[in-house]
């Protein structure tokens, strides 16, 4: 059976492609990050949805991205913004997604997976270079110079299902799918529960995305 790494934060996003990567045919190990992001909220849903969808194993791996910081969501001094902002937000997590994409190549290769799946979206999104299609062909091809695999010919392609998709259109494959995203947490600032503060960008695209679908939002809010 065909094998795939689906990078699983716990959000929206996350969780629709991996029901798009089951639907797909492909049996799926579930990797998240516990990179010292404000809440943890995130890495519990992202658990309790691995088992509903009945991934084969799910790994938390984690890296101290505080170390770094330059990011609102590693750096409790820098505010989460809540209203619009021109440019890449301070939400945006220097090289996060290369350094996600990096350990589940890795783990790709233990496992002779065939792909690497991530819900990274250029319609509705935050304005993240590392979000771009430009990103993630340039992944793919150092991803298939970097591994025993790709020397021997074995491709690996880095899955993007959504990358053309709107916050609703994901809303509403999702929704075909069965994902149950009322345990999806997808606030930049969420309390520990797991409630979304309604006011971040990350809440807004979500809250429209129900609403352009015409779906109810089982979004839990503070």
């Amino acid at each position: 059976m065909k094998r795939a790494v689906i990078l699983l934060s716990g959000g929206l996003d996350s969780v629709t492609a991996l029901a798009i990567a089951q639907e797909q045919g492909f049996e799926c190990y579930t990797l998240s990050f516990d990179y010292g992001q404000r809440h943890k909220a995130e890495l519990m849903s992202a658990q309790k949805l691995s088992k509903q969808a009945h991934a084969v194993e799910h790994k938390v791996i984690k890296i101290d991205l505080r170390a770094i910081g330059g990011s609102a969501l590693t750096d409790n001094s820098l505010d989460v913004p809540e209203q619009p902002q021109a440019g890449i937000p301070i939400t945006y997590v220097p090289a996060r997604n290369t350094v996600f994409l990096s350990i589940a190549l890795g783990w790709a290769e233990v496992l002779s997976a065939q792909a690497i799946f991530v819900g990274v979206n250029a319609v509705d999104y935050s304005g993240y270079p590392d979000c771009r299609p430009e990103f993630i062909t340039a992944f793919e091809r150092l991803a298939n110079v970097a591994t025993i695999a790709g020397v021997a010919g074995q491709k690996l392609t880095v899955q993007v299902p959504l990358m053309n998709m709107t916050k609703a259109e994901i809303i509403q494959q999702g929704t075909r799918l069965g994902v149950d995203y009322s345990q999806t947490v997808s606030c930049y600032q969420a309390d520990d529960n797991g409630r979304a503060c309604g006011r971040c960008d990350s809440c807004r695209f979500r809250q429209q995305g129900f609403e352009q679908a015409a779906i109810e939002d089982p979004t839990r809010y503070q």
